[in-house]
């Protein structure tokens, strides 16, 4: 199975829908999915998720799927810090990777501004919304890797956003959550590509293929959208 993880297009925050811009983006990403070919389309239940998607499931002619655990994260926002406000994947990665060992699995969640939120809590429910969304799709979580219930050869996209996607992925990558906020970004209509990697009859292993790639946006001549990146962006 190849797991598309999609961003929605350039958003429109306060009406929660896509900008002019954004629609552009969404039309070149639902050309680059018709060539690509899918077969289940699954998407979060807000609305610029769901107007970045119709683009693409109008071009397949497919039906879709609203996953409501697919949303984006709420309550990890921060006021009042030395860099402005923010909401906790924007944290710069000076503060997270400024201590002598890295975090790991164990303790990201302590460290500074996180050990006072919810992190922790909001990623172990999309740890059990995956692994739950995952299992119907044939794949059963045990320990670090997935019992092959049903193999298949399936091309599912999922369209939703930079923090959940950033947070979905350290999940299935095993990377410490921290380390992947401050590690990594998706670019509106981005496509990341998980293939469930299977080297035997019995365990699949998710493994990233390309992360945040917006090669449609340039074929369509449009430039890659820097949403979601603070400062330095050129």
């Amino acid at each position: 199975m190849r797991l598309y993880i999609i961003r929605h297009a350039d958003p429109d925050y306060k009406n929660d829908t896509i900008t002019p811009r954004g629609h552009l983006e969404a039309q070149a990403l639902a050309e680059r999915m018709h060539k690509q070919g899918l077969d289940r389309i699954f998407c979060s239940p807000l609305g610029r998720a769901k107007a970045t998607m119709k683009y693409t499931a109008e071009a397949l002619g497919m039906d879709y799927q609203i996953e409501e655990w697919t949303r984006e994260i709420e309550g990890l926002w921060f006021e009042d810090t030395p860099w402005g406000s923010m909401v906790a994947w924007d944290i710069p990665g000076e503060v997270i990777r400024g201590y002598d060992a890295m975090p790991n699995h164990n303790d990201w969640m302590k460290q500074e501004f996180l050990g006072t939120t919810r992190a922790a809590e909001i990623f172990e429910e999309i740890r059990k919304n995956s692994d739950d969304f995952l299992k119907l799709l044939g794949y059963e979580r045990i320990g670090g890797r997935y019992r092959i219930i049903k193999r298949n050869t399936d091309k599912v996209a999922v369209f939703c956003h930079n923090g959940f996607g950033l947070t979905w992925l350290a999940h299935l990558l095993e990377i410490p959550l921290s380390l992947m906020w401050t590690g990594f970004w998706l670019a509106p209509t981005s496509v990341t590509t998980v293939l469930f990697d299977e080297r035997s009859d019995e365990w699949a292993v998710p493994r990233c293929l390309n992360v945040g790639d917006t090669s449609h946006l340039y074929h369509a001549g449009l430039k890659e959208n820097p949403s979601g990146i603070i400062k330095n962006f050129y």
